[in-house]
């Protein structure tokens, strides 16, 4: 007996580890239990008579108040289509305009990576996170500090980002506060973003005399122009309305010119509400429909089918303070309620998630970043945006904070996930097997085992040890996890740096700050 023991250890030892070892690989995209594009949409903060009502009330306002402040080429456009210019300078939208247009807008969108597999088909409820926001500040954990945000922060982001299986695709989510040409910022933010990643990009311009240099920037990453529009891979997030109601004059010409250029282009309506639009939640859901119907008959009456996003993105206000707030349960079902109003226009939308008020990646923040990104989840946006490392009510991203949010929108997309009733799943033979003359639990069973890389979500930094085991390790610290994961992947060469000649090309022709 005492000779057998080692040998009944060391076979258990290693089928333990082989075990242990499979389970710690990365799965494959068939075997995760989440990935991008899930369906969600069970969640329904309005009812179908509200979703009604919004939606009239947005034709009314449409029709009887309009929107001014068009630059003359939309003007032309618009009218052209047959909106109406009144004496008093405002655009309104007849009915039958708003219908005819939804008629021919795109219903199925897919944004492209620079790589196939990060290509993300927007359509029905299908569930996509990342981030985006114009942050000017980066949170540092460590010295619980602010600092301004560099072109090297942005890449860094980006490459972070890159690593991250939960966060799709990447908007840009702050400025480069060390590049104060206009220009220069705009192109750097492409360069940067690009070269740290290839998933899907979003940014926005200044000026709509930068988008040429930028489109020409994009067709040298891409081998040019016809790969460019074949598959584009950076879409221009435009905040083409100044709420209330009123065109943005320049970001609209901003949007004609990326329309011209085959870029997708996401229509962002972002009204405070309590401020710039209604306080009530229906009322700024009204207002920002009502913007986006009119982003919508304007892109399709330059280029009917053009990929567009119905961006309605309504933030919440402390209306004790006059402050703005992301971390709200009134933003998180603005969001939510928006995401239906996607649905009942059966268009590809987007809006915000995931941000918090929280100045730090603290217990407050994690509430607040883990509520709306469930609901919206939920309720079946297409794009969640800002869902990652956004804090202080926008004004400041922190890298670590993007390292957590992976684990935290892994979560809320098993939520998404949802609860699959078959067969299989109702367990009645496992029942059975274990209940009549097995063993007496389900600790190891086949069922359990075939199942638990499929069904469950298991943290990468989340902590699960016993309070025994967490001081055996030294009292592991959640953000200093994430630091030390952040240094992880910046020590490592970007795998979606460019190519030497393609770099070495756009950096002769354009002023590209970022040095690594």
């Amino acid at each position: 007996m005492t000779d057998q023991t080692p040998i009944k250890t060391s076979v258990r030892s290693g089928g333990r580890n082989a075990r242990r070892a499979a389970r710690a690989a990365p799965l494959d995209a068939a075997t995760r239990p989440i990935r991008a594009g899930m369906e969600g949409g069970r969640y329904k903060p309005l009812t179908d008579a509200d979703v009604l009502k919004i939606h009239e009330a947005a034709l009314e306002a449409l029709e009887t108040i309009g929107l001014c402040d068009a630059p003359p080429s939309g003007v032309e456009i618009l009218t052209g289509a047959g909106a109406i210019l009144g004496d008093d300078g405002r655009i309104r939208f007849p009915r039958a305009l708003v219908e005819d247009m939804l008629a021919k807008a795109a219903t199925s969108i897919t944004l492209f990576g620079r790589e196939p597999a990060h290509d993300l088909l927007l359509e029905g409820a299908r569930v996509h996170y990342g981030t985006a926001g114009a942050a000017v500040n980066m949170v540092e954990p460590d010295g619980r500090t602010y600092r301004h945000s560099t072109v090297q922060d942005l890449h860094d982001a980006a490459r972070i980002a890159h690593e991250l299986d939960n966060v799709h695709f990447i908007q840009r989510p702050m400025v480069c506060r060390d590049i104060t040409d206009n220009r220069e910022m705009d192109l750097n933010t492409i360069y940067a973003c690009c070269a740290g990643s290839t998933k899907h990009i979003g940014t926005s311009f200044t000026e709509p005399s930068f988008v040429p240099d930028a489109l020409e920037m994009l067709h040298m990453i891409a081998g040019g122009e016809s790969n460019w529009r074949a598959r584009p891979f950076l879409s221009n997030s435009n905040c083409f309305v100044v709420p209330p109601m009123k065109f943005a004059t320049e970001a609209c010409e901003v949007m004609e010119a990326c329309i011209r250029g085959g870029m997708p282009v996401l229509l962002l309506s972002a009204g405070m509400a309590g401020a710039t639009a209604p306080s009530t939640i229906a009322g700024a859901i009204v207002q920002a429909t009502a913007e986006c119907l009119a982003g919508i008959v304007y892109v399709n009456a330059i280029a009917p089918g053009h990929p567009a996003i119905f961006g309605t993105w309504p933030f919440g206000l402390d209306l004790r303070t006059g402050a703005m707030t992301v971390g709200s349960g009134e933003q998180a079902l603005l969001s939510a309620g928006c995401a239906q109003m996607h649905k009942f226009y059966g268009l590809p939308g987007g809006s915000a998630g995931g941000a918090s008020d929280s100045k730090l990646p603290d217990m407050q923040a994690g509430w607040e970043q883990m509520c709306s990104n469930v609901m919206i989840g939920l309720a079946g946006c297409n794009m969640v945006y800002e869902a990652a490392g956004m804090h202080a009510s926008l004004l400041g991203f922190c890298h670590e904070s993007l390292i957590l949010a992976d684990d935290l929108i892994g979560q809320a997309q098993r939520c998404v996930r949802g609860i699959e009733v078959d067969e299989a799943t109702l367990a009645l033979d496992q029942m059975r097997e274990v209940c009549l003359g097995g063993p007496g639990h389900y600790l190891g069973t086949d069922g359990t085992l075939s199942r638990m890389q499929t069904d469950h979500v298991y943290p990468t930094l989340g902590d699960r040890t016993s309070p025994k085991e967490w001081v055996e390790k030294d009292k592991p610290d959640l953000v200093e996890k994430a630091t030390a994961r952040k240094h992880d992947i910046l020590s490592r060469r970007a795998p979606s740096a460019f190519d030497p000649a393609t770099d070495a090309a756009i950096r002769a022709r354009f002023n590209i700050h970022l040095t690594v």
